[in-house]
């Protein structure tokens, strides 16, 4: 397989003489790793952490096949990538196919259709994402360029976590005791956790840069459980992307971006020659909860090596909700936005809670109350089963989920309203979708709850983009709040924040038939049942319909 041998990439070259490779092999195996002193066994693909970068333009069909020789079951996902009529292949384990086994091969067929910027891939089995991920990096079609001056060279900057403990034992721990997961020892960036930890100095991520020159960083956060406040010590930032969609250039000193999330930024380099200065990432912790209070640093560096120490940017405390809110609320979509719904068929209101379920008799149970720690939408705390919901569907076999995901809460109380009774603590335990008729214009205000604990839940909706119409803190107000909607120029985002005590509303046409997991994508949340799947039927035209599924789907 062979793979483009550069990662930075020059203005012409990148947008009108691109010529990359149509197919990726990507071999899952157990690499050690050295980080914090200790040396451990990690799953990763080719042997790289993080994985390899996928180069695309927008309208390719690229196949990626991958080969499991890890212990583990695996499946991939191409988040952000909306596969238009093509579930098959995004991947999330028992909702779209089963794993690829241990000694087992599968090949992903991704479509790229509208998506032009940062997406990114990662596992999306058990919390193997936590090293198990890489870039997507989609260029503009041959005849076209970036809204923007062409930068002179890019940097891929991804965010992510480190535990010294084995990862798949984290999580198996927690769901065995009901209990909360151990907290990660270190954030990282680019791989190393920077030189603040210890024995980090060395392998530190340092990016060469010369003066007055303009650089795309693309900025993935990986985290599995963190929203992060990343900056650059010195330095403003120039946000021009989010989630592979173009932005109006938002200048500022410093980004929240939540698990999921993209954001393509542009860095000028005007300082002197010499110099070094901090990149850092640090935790935005929205609940009063423990958080990874660490920092992770990586070095931009001016030329000339020196031994001078960096300058640490000035970052946001960890629990600062508004340094948090101020900065999503500037992100606006470059262009009127294409198919944004005026008005909508259909509001699904989602309450977003973390809740109890009972403990079993005769366990010891480390959760709140002595019992487990769950999370839910609507109420319903997600079960996954061992069948894949898109073949049930597809082939029409009962027993493997319900479709009585409800369109509003099934009770309705002051979900952002202090001491609530704690008889709303407890979810039901259930396999539930929303079917949706093709081409109905939707809308889905999340609304965040205060049962156990509130705090900033990034959902993410496979197979769809969506405009961020309207976020507000309190409950949702559907005569009054739809009034302040943005309608002109909302981001246009596959990941989105719900507020802290608060709500966020979407708006997107259902035109893309499949099976589409929708989730929060802290992996803590998601594993205690903060997921459901959104069904879209076919519709009536000849491209209306979902693609046959391939011979070669993994069994279960």
């Amino acid at each position: 397989m062979k793979f483009a041998s550069f990662l930075l990439f020059f203005g012409l070259l990148v947008c009108q003489a691109w010529a990359g490779t149509n197919q990726y092999d990507f071999i899952i195996q157990e690499t050690p790793y050295t980080r914090l002193c200790e040396t451990k066994n990690i799953l990763t693909v080719n042997g790289q952490f993080p994985g390899p970068t996928i180069y695309a333009q927008k309208g390719d069909t690229i196949l990626v096949n991958v080969m499991n020789q890890g212990d583990y079951n695996i499946t991939l996902h191409w988040h952000g990538l909306s596969q238009p009529r093509n579930p098959w292949f995004d991947g999330p384990e028992y909702v779209t196919q089963c794993p690829i086994q241990p000694g087992s091969n599968f090949t992903y067929r991704l479509i790229f259709s509208e998506e032009e910027g940062t997406i990114w891939w990662h596992a999306h089995s058990d919390w193997d994402r936590a090293t198990v991920h890489g870039a997507v990096i989609v260029y503009p079609q041959n005849g076209t360029t970036f809204p923007f001056s062409i930068p002179d060279k890019e940097i891929p900057i991804i965010l992510a976590e480190w535990w010294k403990a084995n990862v798949s034992q984290v999580l198996a721990d927690a769901l065995s005791t009901g209990g909360t997961p151990l907290l990660s020892d270190a954030f990282t960036i680019n791989g190393q956790p920077g030189d603040i930890y210890s024995c980090s100095s060395s392998d530190t991520f340092t990016a060469q840069v010369e003066r007055n020159k303009t650089y795309l960083l693309r900025v993935i956060n990986a985290a599995l459980n963190n929203e992060l406040f990343f900056a650059i010590a010195g330095h403003g930032l120039t946000i021009v992307g989010t989630d592979a969609s173009y932005t109006k250039p938002y200048a500022t000193d410093y980004i929240m971006i939540t698990p999921g999330q993209t954001m393509d930024i542009l860095l000028h380099t005007n300082a002197t020659n010499g110099t070094r200065f901090y990149m850092a990432a640090s935790s935005y912790g929205s609940a009063d909860i423990p958080y990874d209070v660490t920092t992770a640093t990586a070095i931009l560096q001016y030329n000339n090596m020196t031994t001078d120490t960096p300058l640490l940017p000035s970052l946001p405390e960890f629990n600062d909700t508004k340094a948090a809110t101020d900065f999503v609320a500037g992100l606006r979509s470059l262009d009127a936005p294409a198919g944004l719904p005026e008005t909508v068929d259909e509001r699904i209101t989602i309450t977003v809670s973390v809740n109890l379920l009972p403990c079993e008799p005769g366990r010891n149970c480390t959760g709140a109350n002595y019992d487990r720690f769950a999370a839910s939408l609507n109420n319903i705390s997600f079960e996954t089963g061992n069948r894949d919901i898109l073949e049930a569907y597809y082939e029409n076999i009962s027993g493997v989920y319900g479709t009585g995901f409800p369109a509003e809460p099934p009770v309705k109380f002051n979900f952002t309203g202090e001491n609530l009774p704690g008889s709303y603590l407890f979810p039901g335990r259930e396999t539930e979708v929303r079917v949706v008729e093709y081409n109905r214009s939707l809308e889905i205000v999340f609304q965040g709850t205060n049962l156990l604990a509130s705090e900033n839940h990034p959902m993410h909706l496979h197979g769809y983009s969506f405009y961020v119409v309207g976020r507000g803190f309190g409950n949702f107000d559907e005569s009054k709040d739809p009034l302040s909607y943005n309608l002109v120029d909302p981001p246009y985002e596959n990941t989105v924040g719900v507020p802290k005590s608060g709500w966020a509303a979407i708006r997107f046409r259902a035109r893309n038939p499949g099976v589409w997991f929708m989730h929060c994508h802290i992996d803590t949340h998601s594993s205690w049942g903060m997921d459901t799947v959104l069904i879209v039927k076919n519709g009536e035209g000849k491209d209306e319909g979902m693609l046959p599924p391939p011979s070669y789907m993994p069994p279960c």
